[in-house]
């Protein structure tokens, strides 16, 4: 290595050459000062580097002790954490699996007693229309499936589906359905439950269900004491007459021939037991069963007028003979009617004679059953024939004054087993009857 001068202070400074010789080959290169600070600066930092690294690897065990036992402290506090969310967890679980049972519970019981209701108002429905039938249900101010109690009815069945959301809305089991009912919060703030809801809107059913069946068994009380004491009346009227109805055997007849009795019979076995409520519905059946027996029986009477539009000129009774001018019984009542009139019959019945007989001229007799015989006489005309089965206000005849009469008129007789009674009771009857089986 040579160096060549360089000027300081007017001297030229040496400059430092390194050379380098291979072989025939010689290269040299000069080495600046500030290539020497740079490599000096490139030394040392290098040099920095190395011991930092050192250092590290030195230290590093204890940093990661640090790092570790921080994490391990984290776990712990998470696993604590975690641990105390499940034992939260469980407790709302079990308190949800509770309320879930008794809201299933609730739910069952309050679907059985509507389908109770349902049953019975399936039972109800037929009375009721054989009450209908019979002129009850419209005395009646408030009847049962009403639209008052149609909307109880409905506001039961609402709330029983809104029950059965609970249980299960838009699918979800009802587990999931727990857990949602604890979430939201009332208007004072603090939550509320399932059980909470359920049970208000139990309550709500629950007086729905219980109005319904009040009105059911007011309306069987109501129905039943209405057939009873329809069914008295017509009695007590038919009495007047000097008939008895027979009202205690619905299968009984009255006013028929025995051929028409119900064949019934069998060994006497002890009834089933039944509820309260199936006891009024069997009470109100007896009673519709004795009012229909008793109408049927009745509309076989001779209740009806023979001629509605005319007037009674002579009744029932003893009366000077228009003929012999002495006193005679009159077996009938007569009634001003011009000829050609129309005659119709008071009920139905047989007819046992339709001719010439004697003092009435043209008659028509007709059988009623059960020694009941009624007669219309002094016809000018006969429209049947005996043995002709003939309906109430059925016509048998036109009015005349043929046999022993003065003049144009209709001579009427109520017989009871051969023996002449006032038809007058039996009109008067009939319009009493009116209310009650027409």
């Amino acid at each position: 290595m040579v160096s060549t001068e360089s000027r300081v202070f007017g001297k030229r400074a040496q400059k430092h050459i390194i050379i380098v010789a291979s072989g025939d080959k010689v290269r040299h290169m000069t080495f600046q000062p500030w290539m020497a600070a740079l490599s000096i600066c490139f030394i040392s930092v290098f040099s920095i580097g190395y011991l930092a690294a050192t250092s590290y690897l030195v230290l590093r065990d204890d940093l990661i002790g640090g790092t570790m036992a921080r994490q391990a402290r984290m776990q712990h506090e998470y696993e604590d954490r975690i641990a105390a969310l499940r034992a939260q967890v469980d407790r709302v679980t079990s308190r949800q699996l509770l309320d879930q049972q008794v809201v299933e519970d609730k739910v069952e019981k309050l679907l059985q007693r509507q389908m109770a209701l349902t049953s019975r108002h399936g039972k109800l429905g037929t009375l009721l229309d054989r009450a209908e039938e019979s002129g009850l249900a419209q005395e009646d101010a408030q009847p049962v499936g009403a639209p008052e109690t149609d909307e109880k009815r409905a506001d039961a069945s609402g709330g029983i589906k809104a029950i059965e959301r609970l249980m299960d809305i838009g699918g979800q089991p009802a587990q999931q359905q727990m857990a949602i009912a604890y979430a939201p919060v009332s208007a004072s703030g603090g939550q509320e439950t399932m059980s909470d809801r359920a049970d208000r809107l139990f309550s709500k059913v629950t007086l729905s269900l219980k109005d319904i069946e009040q009105a059911q068994k007011h309306r069987i009380q109501t129905l039943t004491a209405g057939a009873s004491q329809a069914t008295d009346a017509i009695v007590n009227i038919v009495a007047r007459t000097g008939i008895k109805v027979v009202d205690d055997e619905p299968q009984a007849t009255v006013g028929a021939e025995v051929d028409d009795v119900t064949a019934i019979g069998g060994p006497f076995v002890e009834p089933q037991p039944t509820e309260v409520y199936d006891n009024s519905l069997v009470a109100l059946d007896t009673a519709l069963a004795r009012l229909e027996h008793v109408r049927s029986q009745t509309r076989k009477l001779p209740f009806n007028n023979p001629s509605p539009a005319s007037d009674i000129t002579s009744r029932f009774g003893n009366r000077l003979d228009p003929f012999l001018g002495r006193l005679a019984l009159h077996a009938g009542i007569d009634f001003r009617t011009p000829i050609g009139t129309r005659i119709v019959a008071t009920a139905p019945g047989t007819v046992i004679t339709a001719g010439k007989s004697g003092g009435y001229g043209n008659m028509v007799e007709i059988d009623h059953g059960n020694g009941i015989t009624t007669r219309y006489a002094h016809l000018s005309s006969i429209l049947v024939n005996v043995g002709d089965m003939i309906s109430a206000g059925e016509a048998i005849g036109r009015s005349g004054s043929t046999g022993r009469s003065t003049g144009p008129h209709l001579h009427y007789e109520v017989r009871l087993n051969g023996e002449a009674v006032d038809p007058i009771r039996f009109l008067t009857a009939g319009i009493k009857l009116s209310h009650y089986i027409n």
